[in-house]
């Protein structure tokens, strides 16, 4: 009989670090997911030559809103870098993308990649997908230009988190 309880104790202790180890291996995949899930382009630079391109195509008013915002994504800090992908302006941390502009034919997007995981007390963001979130623009209505810029600097922030905590 001592010697069954001395098995099961042992048996116990190591059911117990097995669930642990087993816990850590979990939290460790799901932060590993999560990280695989941010949008990479290692082709990113400081300023790609193809979005001044992208820019002059799209003179015009929705041009100059595009522009707008996507020079406030610029502004966020050295360490952004731009790129075309899919045809409309990236703007990227080094190389993970964390928002765009693209101009449609009455409207301007301006997408946040991981907008659905970000503050958003004004409710600007429109989408129902998994990660993407944008706010639609048009010429003739009024958007708070302070709440918008505090959305980039928001996806901005929240990018620069996910990528120290890789």
């Amino acid at each position: 009989m001592h010697r069954s309880r001395k098995l099961r104790g042992t048996v116990m202790r190591s059911v117990q670090r097995s669930r642990l180890h087993g816990s850590i291996l979990v939290a460790r995949c799901r932060n590993e997911i999560a990280m695989s899930q941010l949008l990479r382009f290692p082709s990113s630079v400081k300023r790609d030559p193809a979005i001044q391109v992208w820019m002059h195509e799209h003179s015009g008013e929705l041009g100059a809103i595009a522009q707008r915002w996507f020079e406030v994504m610029r502004d966020c800090g050295d360490d952004v870098r731009e790129l075309l992908h899919d045809g409309h302006p990236t703007a990227c941390i080094g190389d993970a993308a964390f928002a765009y502009v693209n101009a449609f034919k009455a409207h301007v997007n301006v997408g946040f990649f991981r907008g659905a995981e970000i503050a958003d007390p004004e409710r600007l963001l429109e989408g129902t997908g998994k990660f993407m979130r944008h706010v639609k623009l048009r010429p003739e209505s009024y958007v708070d230009a302070t709440v918008l810029m505090k959305l980039i600097e928001t996806a901005y922030t929240d990018m620069k988190g996910r990528l120290k905590a890789n």
